[in-house]
């Protein structure tokens, strides 16, 4: 019996009226629907839910297959008992309810009395509240770190100059974490209409999750950390690949740089005031009136030479890519679009148009394959002129007026469907598009991607940025609260508009902006038309010298990120990662004094703060904790008042760690000789894999790149360097030690005794120009001990 449809009163699965099991699969017939669970590991289960017709496996975002794993089933009493080798599910059957426990049945996560029902079309699971329990994840969604006693909606949005609490915004990633008594699991939620998430929201009763049409389709996941959690999630979603080393370098956008003189001398001016930076982007002023493909002949005459003469001084160039395609015969991406029939219709076949920058304009239909393969080949003139980088931007759909109709028809792989299963996959599907085809147009070259719309797996195909931010201290904090959630739900290459994009900014909040986005995945400054200039040299010199110090920072940090971003490659693991990442049960991290702190990698603590407060409380996670400029010890487990001045933002780094290092360079195109390691001692223990490659191949695919693994023992006062994995060669030909928090007099490599001299060490170069009265000091300064070494492709082994 199937339920009705038109029904605006509750209806639930009903009650188990039989069930079987295939070679992956357990399904099951109930009074008013079916349900089909599917094993993906011992530790990923997916729960499909449905009272209308066959259930549906399509989905964008998933790339896993089912794995048939040995699985227990067992029928007691009023139940069936599924185990696997890591946790258990037990379905009752009058009515049917799911409830997740550990092996030693323990509850991970259950069914409220509801379970999964329907009001009319809308499909929602409801799932009782555990004592204590924590929710994190969902994105790229404003609010605080624990989502409990909040809701959310799903429904990719033209959010321009958001508050810090406007919902929804630009990207949905329907996937959250549940935290309490010890245990940890992960809910993805794969079903991309409207979507409604509550976490005991105005009741005190259930935690939910819902969509306005569409099956009931979740994967649930366990394990013992969060980091695992991310790794399963983004083995169900997919990793990204490595993208070029330059796009992870300072990258300088306004809207917009034009013409072709001023940037130029924007490139010029980087490299005179020895400021570091790898890309310059062009907004959407580059285009002739707006229309995507095309090049403004007046103020962009000769694009191929500019991009010659910026790539001569070690620019790369990123430009803008809207969807719209301009309704204007002659314009050729309109005509051969039309001709080629790959634009979003309505129900009567008339393509649909919506007004944006161009005018009124048709937009691809992305669920189409064939839309893709065209869309791929209109960058050909692009990628000839020397592009490696496109912005994908607009593509929520924005059109003015924000109001896109629903009865529009996509393709969906020959499926069909509207604008409420399209909307919140659009942005994901061009980022895909224009994925796929650069890569392939590039001829073994990454293409940098980013996008400003997505949904679960963009990850793979694109970074994301947090749309049209505002210039102002609350809104600088809550793009570190985003990059966090976003790093939590697989986007590891994630960031904010430096700066602010929507009004402007003042000296002291751009300098602190600067310093905390150095050390953020995506590093961009940006800012709106008509607004002052805001490079890091337009806020006077004092500014100047901040940026140059942090920009700086960044780059001799680049064998470190780069790392980092290898590990988000093979692990899903977040550059930017969230405290409760690894102190997943220490409260103190979800407390709002504390929750825009973060850990860049796994060793760098970063403490966020306002441009305006020059004392900020903290605090410090189990450890040791070295101040980045002074080198002074602080003990974990502690709350405590640090200094902020305007010049120095808080960092720590955690003891018995290695940070991997080089010299600054202008940009991440010109090869080191030396690696330098700071080896932070400590009592603990820690590994870090460094990893490298030619930084702009997908050769790496191939056993080209070199990675070791670096092993700290603190105890035994020792670090090693495993032997030298792959075959590419890296232009390191020695090795710089240094050693903060011992007295050690020497040290040995490979047993051979070395001596260690005494060095004043500071990453930064002092301010020259400053207020003495306000701002007497100086960068910071500390004694360490270091010593050279010959850099080998074998086994190091580091003792002192």
């Amino acid at each position: 019996m199937a339920a009705n449809f038109h029904s605006q009163t509750n209806q639930s699965l009903g009650n188990l009226r039989s069930f079987r099991k295939d070679a992956l699969s357990l399904i099951g017939e109930t009074t008013f629907g079916k349900f089909r669970i599917t094993t993906y590991s011992d530790d990923i289960i997916r729960i499909c839910i449905s009272n209308t017709g066959p259930i549906e496996d399509f989905s964008y975002a998933v790339v896993a297959e089912p794995k048939p794993i040995e699985l227990t089933i067992e029928e007691m009493g009023d139940h069936i008992i599924l185990r696997t080798a890591r946790l258990q599910l037990h379905i009752s059957r009058n009515p049917v309810r799911f409830k997740f426990l550990t092996l030693q049945g323990a509850t991970l996560n259950e069914d409220e009395t509801f379970g999964t029902s329907w009001i009319g079309e809308q499909v929602t699971t409801y799932k009782k509240l555990q004592p204590g329990e924590r929710f994190i994840g969902l994105g790229e969604k404003t609010g605080p770190l624990d989502r409990k006693g909040a809701a959310y909606q799903n429904w990719n949005t033209d959010a321009y100059s958001y508050t810090a609490g406007t919902d929804p915004l630009y990207c949905s990633t329907p996937f959250y974490i549940g935290i309490h008594n010890q245990l940890i699991y992960g809910i993805y939620f794969d079903n991309s209409h409207k979507g409604y998430f509550n976490f005991g929201a105005s009741n005190n009763r259930f935690a939910s999750f819902s969509a306005d049409a569409g099956d009931m389709n979740y994967y649930f996941m366990t394990a013992p950390t969060i980091r695992e959690i991310i790794k399963q999630y983004t083995h169900i979603t997919g990793r990204m690949e490595l993208p070029p080393r330059w796009s992870i370098g300072y990258q300088q956008c306004r809207y917009s740089y034009y013409p072709d003189k001023e940037v130029l001398t924007l490139a010029k001016t980087f490299r005179e005031k020895d400021i570091p930076s790898d890309a310059i982007v062009f907004d959407i002023h580059y285009m002739d009136k707006y229309k995507i493909f095309t090049w403004d002949p007046k103020h962009f005459p000769d694009p191929k030479n500019l991009i010659k003469q910026l790539r001569d001084q070690g620019f790369h160039v990123v430009i803008m890519c809207d969807p719209g395609i301009k309704v204007e015969p002659g314009y050729d991406a309109y005509d051969d679009g039309v001709k080629k029939n790959v634009f979003i219709k309505y129900p009567d076949g008339e393509n649909y148009q919506g007004q944006v920058w161009p005018g009124w304009c048709h937009f691809p239909d992305f669920t189409n394959p064939a839309t893709r393969l065209w869309w791929a080949s209109k960058f050909q003139d692009y990628v000839n002129f020397g592009v490696e980088g496109f912005w994908n931007d607009m593509n929520e759909i924005a059109t003015w007026g924000n109001a896109l109709p629903e009865n529009l028809e996509f393709d969906f792989e020959g499926e069909k469907a509207t604008t409420r299963k399209g909307r919140n996959l659009y942005g994901f599907q061009m980022a895909r598009s224009t994925y796929e085809g650069t890569k392939k147009l590039l001829n073994g070259k990454r293409p940098f991607n980013l996008t400003r719309s997505g949904f679960s797996g963009v990850q793979r195909y694109s970074a994301v940025w947090t749309g049209d931010n505002v210039s102002y201290d609350e809104h600088m904090l809550l793009g570190v609260r985003l990059v966090n959630s976003m790093g939590l739900t697989g986007i590891a290459f994630a960031g904010y508009d430096t700066g602010g994009f929507v009004g402007e900014t003042n000296k002291n909040l751009f300098a602190r902006w600067m310093s905390i986005a150095a050390l953020s995945p995506f590093f961009r400054a940006h800012t709106m038309i008509n607004t002052r200039d805001s490079e890091p040299w337009s806020y006077g010199e004092e500014v100047e010298q901040i940026c140059r110090n942090y920009i700086k920072f960044r780059y001799q940090l680049m064998p470190y990120i780069y790392s980092l971003f290898y590990d988000a490659a093979q692990t899903g693991m977040p550059v930017q990662r969230s405290l409760a990442i690894n102190y997943t049960h220490d409260w103190r991290v979800y407390q709002g004094a504390y929750q825009n702190q973060y850990l860049f990698g796994p060793s760098i603590l970063v403490a966020p703060v306002e441009s305006h407060k020059e004392l900020l409380k903290i605090y410090f996670p189990d450890g040791e904790w070295f101040d980045l400029y002074t080198g002074k010890i602080w003990h974990g487990n502690q709350e405590t008042i640090v200094e902020s001045p305007i010049h120095r933002l808080p960092v720590f780094i955690k003891a018995a760690s290695v940070i991997t290092m080089q010299a600054a360079t202008p940009h991440t195109g010109i090869s080191q000789e030396e690696l330098i390691l700071h080896i932070y001692c400590g009592q603990g223990s820690s590994d870090f894999l460094l990893y490298q490659d030619d930084g702009e191949t997908f050769a790496y695919q191939n056993g080209k790149f070199s990675k070791r693994l670096i092993e700290f023992k603190g105890s035994e006062n020792r670090i090693s360097l495993s032997a030298s994995e792959g075959t590419y060669e890296t232009s390191y030909k020695r090795i710089k030690l240094m050693l903060h928090g011992t007295h050690a007099e020497s040290l040995t490599v490979n047993g051979v005794a070395r001596p260690l001299s005494h060095q004043v060490h500071s990453f930064f170069t002092p301010l020259e120009k400053y207020d003495p009265i306000h701002e007497p000091d100086s960068m910071g300064e500390e004694a360490v001990l270091t010593t050279q070494i010959d850099y080998s492709d074998d086994r190091l082994d580091i003792a002192w």
